[in-house]
């Protein structure tokens, strides 16, 4: 068990993370730390955290563990400001979406990557944010993605394992080169499609929306996304969400053969195939 845990980012995903913990007698004090005062305010009201600091030295007096729950292109910034007040005995570990990138920064920062810095990220999310959308339940059956190194402390790999195991989470682990693979193909892309087809049809015809059914507001729901994030994800993960675009772009333009030569066979073949994957992942 971790007695003492700081949160720095006590907002929907580090709200629940904090949640789930106290609801499952993880750990004995939870600490939030962050710029506003109203928002840390908040989530001791709710019963998120014990207790609060807008000073970095103090939310990380004595603590065990820091876990990292800002913006990603924020990580930087915030290991710089706990470097002083940590030592090697305290587990760092944080939920960004990409994972290589916070590698590459925590090496700068520390001159090599800390062997108990874990990096995690956690699949789940709601559509609203903010320490209010909390939830201790959110990471149930969810799968958390932990990408240590290969000298990465054992027991601090095991701890946050567990941690995130407490809350119902499905732990599996990886290198974060398959990751940040893998979430750019299920993740990124999916986003970087959404957000170009609303910007085709702003070029095209922005009245378009008007005329456009349900099939059109699924696909597109996610470019409703916060634009400063996804904005993020792209600068730290580009070389794989750019490989994955380009390769999408040889498959809409196998597509467009397929109907401009009227391969009626090939067109049906290719739908059933992809109904027939879909339809088998959505029963899992």
């Amino acid at each position: 068990m971790i007695d003492k845990i700081c949160i720095i980012g006590v907002g929907l995903i580090g709200g629940s993370f904090a949640a789930g913990l106290k609801q499952s007698n993880q750990t004995s004090t939870i600490v939030g730390f962050g710029r506003h005062k109203d928002s840390l305010e908040k989530a001791k009201a709710l019963g998120v955290i014990d207790e609060y600091s807008l000073d970095i030295a103090t939310a990380l007096q004595d603590v065990d563990m820091v876990l990292i729950a800002t913006p990603v292109d924020s990580f930087g910034v915030v290991l710089e400001s706990i470097k002083p007040y940590i030592d090697d005995s305290v587990i760092i570990s944080d939920v960004g979406s990409t994972k290589g990138s916070a590698v590459n920064i925590a090496k700068q920062v520390f001159g090599k990557v800390p062997t108990r810095f874990i990096p995690a990220h956690p699949i789940a999310g709601k559509e609203k944010s903010g320490v209010e959308a909390s939830d201790g339940t959110l990471f149930n059956d969810k799968r958390v993605i932990l990408t240590p190194e290969s000298d990465s402390d054992i027991q601090a790999l095991k701890a946050v394992s567990g941690l995130w195991e407490a809350l119902g989470a499905k732990v599996e682990t990886m290198t974060h080169q398959q990751h940040d693979d893998l979430l750019a193909m299920t993740s990124h892309l999916p986003h970087m499609l959404a957000f170009g087809l609303m910007d085709y049809l702003i070029e095209n015809n922005p009245d378009a929306c008007d005329y456009a059914a349900g099939g059109f507001k699924d696909f597109s729901r996610i470019a409703s996304s916060d634009s400063i994030m996804w904005r993020d994800i792209c600068l730290n993960n580009s070389a794989d969400i750019v490989k994955h675009i380009k390769g999408y772009q040889q498959t809409l333009d196998k597509l467009s053969n397929l109907i401009e030569n009227n391969q009626s066979e090939a067109l049906e073949e290719l739908f059933a195939e992809a109904k027939s994957a879909r339809d088998g992942w959505i029963k899992d």
